[in-house]
């Protein structure tokens, strides 16, 4: 398995985030991020019955602990397609844990550890199903497979630098906002995709009220009131991101490349957010930024993304929306 070229194929997105990093910062999260995908793959593909989903999910994690061989998952997935990167990630899943084994000691220790949690997570809430009833479930939810992410990235990064360790007081209470920050602008984003599986993130709280079902939600005649839903998911994005600003402003200066590779993600999903406000296209397909908002943000951020002052300015301007037609990047 090629690892970056791996990255690319499941995520362009975050493989342009990653490959910012230092060399050795850059394995490590790039392992990191695949062996998450291959408990997404658990937890996600349509073709894997859902009461055996929380079974694969923790045989991975006791695979990932050293108490199972990593035959004992990839025998039972031979039958998903392969073409789909993410089952492709899974079912090579074998490369991958010997791609991590080469890591040092601590490194793999941080990776297990996360990746086990984020995984025992992912499998209670397969065992929970595909209702989410308050805001503070929906919270442990994006908990489990995105917040623990953020610890994930912020003990990565101690490990790497003695600036950032010195940090960790900092950016420890800010990570999990990092991350949850980034997973409700997933679930504002894929709302649609999300329904025609069967799973519904929105809190039941959100829309109840409105007198929605979780079905009448996604009607087109509902739409009004289902702009007020997804208006109170970006409130509550906004939320989560101006904590995950202040995480890249209390990284150094000095770790440039590191601060890219966090305001990049946190950035799309600023504009994301601010483009799915009162956008009926949210509910009927989904809406994502431009490649043109893309390769804006990646360009000015490159070369003023150093300046806090500038980050804080430039994150309120992200705000601002022209009425234009939204294009689709993949």
């Amino acid at each position: 398995m090629h690892l970056q070229n791996t990255l690319r194929a499941v995520s362009r997105t975050f493989a342009v985030s990653i490959e910012r990093l230092p060399p050795v910062l850059r394995k490590a999260v790039t392992i990191s991020y695949l062996l998450l995908r291959v408990s997404d793959c658990l937890e996600d593909n349509e073709d894997l019955a859902a009461e055996h989903k929380a079974e694969l999910l923790r045989l991975w994690t006791k695979i990932l602990a050293g108490e199972k061989p990593v035959g004992a998952l990839t025998s039972q997935i031979t039958h998903l397609d392969a073409s789909d990167p993410e089952v492709y990630v899974a079912q090579n899943a074998d490369e991958l844990q010997a791609a991590l084994h080469q890591l040092p000691l601590e490194t793999q220790e941080i990776i297990n550890r996360h990746v086990i949690d984020s995984s025992l997570g992912m499998a209670r809430w397969q065992e929970h199903g595909p209702v989410v009833n308050t805001e503070e479930e929906m919270d442990d939810y994006m908990h489990q497979v995105a917040g623990r992410v953020g610890y994930l990235l912020t003990d990565l990064f101690g490990a790497y630098s003695p600036a950032l360790l010195k940090r960790d007081h900092l950016l420890r209470p800010l990570a999990r906002h990092f991350g949850l920050a980034l997973q409700t602008v997933n679930i504002i984003r894929g709302l649609r995709k999300d329904y025609e599986r069967g799973w519904v993130f929105v809190p039941r709280t959100f829309y109840e009220p409105l007198g929605l079902t979780r079905d009448s939600l996604f009607a087109q005649e509902n739409i009004d009131l289902a702009l007020q839903v997804i208006n109170a998911l970006a409130d509550k994005a906004d939320e989560h991101l101006e904590h995950g600003l202040e995480y890249i402003t209390a990284i150094p200066q000095v770790h440039h490349g590191i601060r890219l590779a966090c305001m990049w993600p946190l950035f799309f999903a600023k504009k994301t957010v601010a483009l799915s406000r009162d956008n009926i296209h949210v509910i009927l397909n989904g809406a994502k930024i431009t490649r043109s908002d893309v390769l804006s943000i990646v360009r000015q951020t490159t070369i003023m993304g150093w300046s806090n002052q500038w980050l804080r300015n430039y994150y309120q301007q992200l705000q601002v929306v022209q009425p234009v037609s939204i294009e689709y990047y993949p």
